[in-house]
């Protein structure tokens, strides 16, 4: 009998990936808190994240660690970054040995400005490791509109089993060996996001929008390049792919702070209000500062930065951008 795969957290997102896998293979989900656990076993619906969404009713939850974690035969980190070290830590103390982790988390730790999968190789140094990334807003999934995925992870028999864990009928699932790039390309795209929604919230149109998202892409792909990602990564799901579909929804976090910050409300008012994380928000100065680290020029995620840690406003931000000196595209 095939062993369970587990789901570490029970936001949006790790709650749709459960209920995705569910349908494919016997799947655990932990929840901090036992009446959400209770909640998603009993009705089979997260109301707190993904109100109206029915989930696989195969699909268990518990907010007990162990239970979840023991015997896993995969372990899926769905824990915002800020708090991911801790709970793999946790996760440590009953993982079977050389379990694959696979980060769902699209964001870097602040303190040493490291990837989820770089977290993980410090927890879990003999563990394979691989992240999921790409156009995958949960409530599309949820609904089963088609939409497609990439495994990042670079032991191509475990990339494949993970694939066949998540496709179906409407999922189309994609492999690629690039580690770095895939979550380069989640991370930045969290950023450009909320500068893509500041340009919405100030009321400018679709050139605008086009222009910070091009050029938020070029930023992207030379930090990328900088870590060792292949550039290609970037014209593809991880990269083009998740900045479109996230800059284009009002479902995402990222977007809707944007948003906000774009009409003048200040980030600690906004933070306040939301229930759930947008990664972009903590990551932007880490983004930053890794970029300062390999000296790569990242003008858009500076302003980005500077507002979500309230230094400057969203309008002053967008004149010191379109104030820079003029240059060759391609440099």
């Amino acid at each position: 009998m095939k062993s369970h795969i587990a789901v570490v957290g029970a936001g949006s997102w790790g709650t749709t990936v459960a209920s995705t896998v569910a349908q494919n293979q016997s799947t655990m989900l932990w929840a901090r808190r036992a009446e959400l656990a209770k909640q998603i076993t009993i009705q089979h619906e997260n109301i707190d994240y993904l109100r109206g969404s029915a989930l696989t009713e195969s699909l268990s939850c518990s907010s007990n660690l162990q239970d979840v974690v023991s015997d896993a035969s995969i372990v899926m980190m769905a824990v915002p970054s800020n708090g991911f070290r801790d709970v793999l830590v946790e996760v440590a103390k009953y993982v079977s040995p050389r379990v694959p982790i696979v980060s769902l988390t699209k964001g870097l730790e602040r303190d040493t400005l490291k990837r989820m999968t770089e977290v993980v190789a410090d927890v879990l140094p003999r563990h394979c490791v691989a992240v999921l990334t790409g156009p995958n807003l949960a409530h599309e999934i949820l609904a089963g509109q088609p939409a497609a995925t990439v495994v990042g992870c670079d032991d191509d028999e475990i990339a494949k089993q993970i694939q066949v864990l998540l496709t179906r009928p409407t999922l189309r699932v994609y492999t690629n060996p690039d580690v770095v790039g895939c979550e380069i390309g989640g991370v930045v795209k969290n950023v450009i996001a909320i500068a893509a929604g500041i340009v919405e919230g100030m009321g400018f149109g679709n050139n605008s929008k086009a222009t910070l998202i091009t050029r938020g892409l070029a930023e992207m792909s030379r930090l990328g390049v900088a870590l060792g990602a292949n550039p290609t990564t970037f014209t593809g799901l991880a990269g083009i792919g998740d900045v479109v579909a996230t800059c284009a929804s009002a479902q995402s976090r990222n977007t809707a702070v944007g948003v906000r910050l774009g009409k003048g409300e200040s980030i600690t008012s906004i933070t306040a209000s939301m229930k759930m994380v947008a990664e972009g928000v903590k990551s932007s100065l880490s983004v930053l500062q890794l970029a300062q680290s390999c000296k790569v020029d990242m003008p858009i995620t500076e302003q980005v930065a500077a507002v979500c840690e309230g230094t400057i406003s969203a309008k002053d931000s967008l004149v010191r951008l379109m104030s820079r000196v003029s240059k060759a595209e391609l440099d």
